[in-house]
């Protein structure tokens, strides 16, 4: 079993040997079990303390689970990683009347791979700055290029910290979680313009897969054709070939979490250059979508509002090719 790196000289800091893991959703459970695995000793919570309780029995030699309300049990950890639905929440986890960052020692670290408004994070730094000024926040949101890779440590996380010493504490436990990590510098907003063009991408295929059919083309076919062609992207690649064609619908990323990043994308662009119409209309697609597919419907499943819009339904797939 891989153990953290040896203690480094002393103008360094120590390596991280404890960590905290707040949330623990699809996203942030195989994440969380990649640390356990690798030898870190993990203090895990989630709002579903079964899936906590769960994590715990599987690693049970190297992770303990916290309390809600208990923000002392992450008092002697190193680095709090925190993987929750939106900013508001991670604010009143790390700051709010129970938050756990008051109790956090001095030169630990926080890396928020959240999916957040990136103005809201800015604002959250400089609130848990005047609630623990020893604590430093990192703001490294998770993307991949591949589903369900997460478990396997081959996520992309992209990381903005002004802290050098935080920077290089935080370092190994991101390199375990992540096959790619690119230092940015604004990295909320690297997340939110990067599922943006995933949505434009999403977008486009669901015109061209609806379009398609109704002129007699095989979905499962142009998706194929796109794939050696220039219309290829993650959505023709992974998403819409495993789990939308199929109909499994099973992608583990909800349409209305995309719905919300797009949001923030509107948000965004808009604060920092020219209005695009473009994000207008994604939103109010998806949004028709999100009404259409129902309350925690699979991001893929998108297309039943194009489909209820055209009169039709796309022939279904099988998942690793045409027919």
């Amino acid at each position: 079993m891989a153990q953290p790196p040896p203690s480094a000289p002393n103008d360094t800091p120590s390596p991280a040997k404890k960590i905290g893991y707040i949330g623990l959703g699809n996203a942030g459970y195989p994440l969380a079990s990649t640390l356990a695995g690798a030898g870190y000793h993990l203090v895990v919570r989630d709002a579903d303390i079964s899936r906590a309780q769960k994590l715990v029995d599987e690693h049970p030699d190297t992770s303990t689970v916290a309390a809600l309300d208990d923000a002392n049990a992450f008092k002697d950890v190193d680095v709090l990683v925190t993987m929750l639905p939106n900013g508001s929440i991670v604010r009143d986890v790390l700051i709010g009347p129970a938050g756990v960052a008051s109790a956090m020692r001095a030169g630990s670290v926080i890396i928020d791979t959240s999916s957040a408004s990136p103005f809201h994070t800015q604002e959250t730094a400089a609130l848990l700055q005047q609630a623990n000024s020893g604590v430093t926040l990192i703001d490294s949101p998770v993307t991949q290029e591949y589903a369900f890779t997460l478990a396997k440590g081959d996520a992309t996380l992209m990381v903005s910290c002004s802290n050098p010493a935080a920077l290089e504490l935080a370092m190994p436990v991101l390199k375990v979680m992540g096959k790619h990590v690119f230092v940015m510098g604004a990295d909320h907003e690297m997340k939110t313009l990067n599922n943006y063009t995933s949505a434009a991408s999403i977008m486009g295929l669901c015109d061209a897969l609806i379009a398609g059919q109704k002129f007699g083309l095989d979905s499962a076919k142009m998706v194929d054709v796109m794939n050696v062609g220039t219309g290829v992207n993650f959505s023709t690649k992974e998403s819409f070939r495993t789990d939308g064609l199929t109909r499994r619908f099973e992608s583990g990323y909800q349409l209305s979490l995309l719905l919300k990043d797009m949001k923030i994308a509107r948000t965004l662009i808009d604060e920092m250059g020219p209005h695009s119409a473009l994000s207008d209309l994604i939103i109010e697609s998806f949004a028709d979508a999100d009404e259409i597919a129902g309350p925690g419907a699979c991001h893929t499943q998108v297309i039943e509002g194009w489909e209820k819009k055209a009169g039709v339904m796309l022939k279904q797939s099988k998942e690793n090719g045409t027919g």
